[in-house]
């Protein structure tokens, strides 16, 4: 079985694997919401659209990072 997108792609686009998650659960429920409210379901699962998404650059984020400690 082949897993598309790779988890090697996926993080060259995030930094590390917690933002991925975070990223890709918010989308899927926007996707899914979007389905509901529409009445329609699509043929690809709102996961593993939302992942394929950030893989093509078309979901990003911007993370503020704050050194204090």
């Amino acid at each position: 079985m082949l897993i598309y997108p790779s988890i090697d792609s996926l993080m060259q686009k995030v930094d590390s694997k917690y933002s991925l998650v975070i990223i890709a659960a918010k989308r899927a429920r926007e996707l899914q919401d979007l389905e509901q409210a529409a009445g329609s379901t699509e043929e690809k699962k709102p996961v593993t659209q939302a992942l394929e998404e950030v893989n093509d650059g078309i979901i990003t984020y911007h993370r503020d990072r704050d050194d204090r400690p």
